[in-house]
């Protein structure tokens, strides 16, 4: 995140607890873990999520199949911004664009969301799919997202009602 002139601005998390609070979410994402997606860097304002090729989740060309780029690249960028979030609240993608830039073939895949401005309500957030495992990057796909901060429902919080 930019302040004035070139200088980085420290991120500063509203909930001391935002690294647990978000482990603990990404627990929860049956999603996550049925693409055998794992968290491989936390910081407040930035994730970075790992999603290893299976074979199982490519398209009849045999490269991984857009919708799971998509799903690492949204879930990235939306706990990107949950790290700044305060406690009580959870996160929701509510709009999305995603380029797709190149073939995503690779041992697998890296993708870095990080916030690029948060609001009260809104942040919008940027994710870059990159190709591992070749010794080079691939920029693969970049997704631009606005991500919608609000109370956490008590399921959520698993406490149900």
């Amino acid at each position: 995140m930019q302040g004035s002139g070139n200088r980085e601005r420290p991120v500063i998390p509203k909930d001391p607890a935002w690294e647990a609070r978000v482990r603990e979410s990404f627990g929860r994402q049956r999603h996550m873990a049925t693409l055998g997606i794992t968290i491989a860097f936390l910081s407040p304002g930035e994730v970075h999520l790992a999603l290893p090729f299976a074979e199982r989740f490519c398209q009849q060309n045999g490269y991984m199949h857009a919708g799971a780029i998509a799903s690492v690249a949204d879930s990235a960028n939306g706990y990107a911004a949950y790290t700044l979030a305060p406690a009580g609240t959870d996160v929701l993608a509510v709009e999305f664009k995603i380029n797709l830039l190149a073939p995503a073939r690779g041992e697998g895949f890296l993708t870095r969301g990080r916030v690029l401005r948060a609001g009260r309500t809104l942040t919008v957030c940027q994710a870059d799919v990159v190709t591992t495992g070749s010794g080079r990057e691939v920029l693969v796909a970049t997704m631009l997202s606005t991500i919608m901060v609000r109370p956490a429902s008590a399921e959520a919080a698993g406490t149900g009602t």
